[in-house]
């Protein structure tokens, strides 16, 4: 079933549908929370309760546009609104998430570019994004994960254009 069927499916009420997008997005879904939370658990978490609520405004939805997109500013909201909520600094020991956050954090099938990065830039770019807010995060996973327009970024994070 391709992704326009799924959607198709969901719309009519067949939780297949869902399953489907699931499958198909969950994993880059759960990356751009952890991108934006620094917490795996709570980013999974996240992720499911934005594939509902995808799932809930299925009909908002303009088959004519791309769900990736689409879905993932739900999750990127999501995760906002769960920083935001959260009273407690997220406390990372910075080294250990760095060493860790490779292992599950890249693309299973890494291009030449991925091949490329060496395991201490990875490390050091890890270190830089976990001493940014969580909506600083997110408009760098809003611009360089889901290629949004700054307009779009200043919208969506209620922020001046600047």
């Amino acid at each position: 079933m391709d992704e326009l069927e799924s959607i198709m499916e969901l719309k009519k009420g067949d939780l297949s549908g869902l399953e489907e997008l699931v499958g198909r997005h969950q994993v880059e879904a759960v990356q751009i929370a952890y991108l934006i939370l620094g917490d795996r658990p709570l980013a999974e978490d996240i992720v499911q309760a934005s594939f509902l609520r995808a799932a809930e405004r299925i009909h908002q939805f303009d088959p004519d546009r791309n769900f990736r997109p689409w879905f993932l500013r739900i999750v990127t909201n999501d995760a906002i609104k769960a920083s935001s909520r959260s009273k407690r600094q997220l406390s990372l020991d910075l080294a250990q998430e760095a060493a860790m956050a490779p292992d599950w954090l890249h693309d299973p099938n890494p291009g030449p570019e991925e091949l490329a990065n060496t395991a201490e830039t990875r490390r050091m770019v890890w270190e830089s994004m976990q001493q940014l807010t969580p909506k600083q995060r997110a408009a760098i996973v809003m611009r360089y994960f889901l290629d949004m327009k700054d307009r779009e970024i200043s919208r969506e994070l209620d922020r001046p254009l600047s």
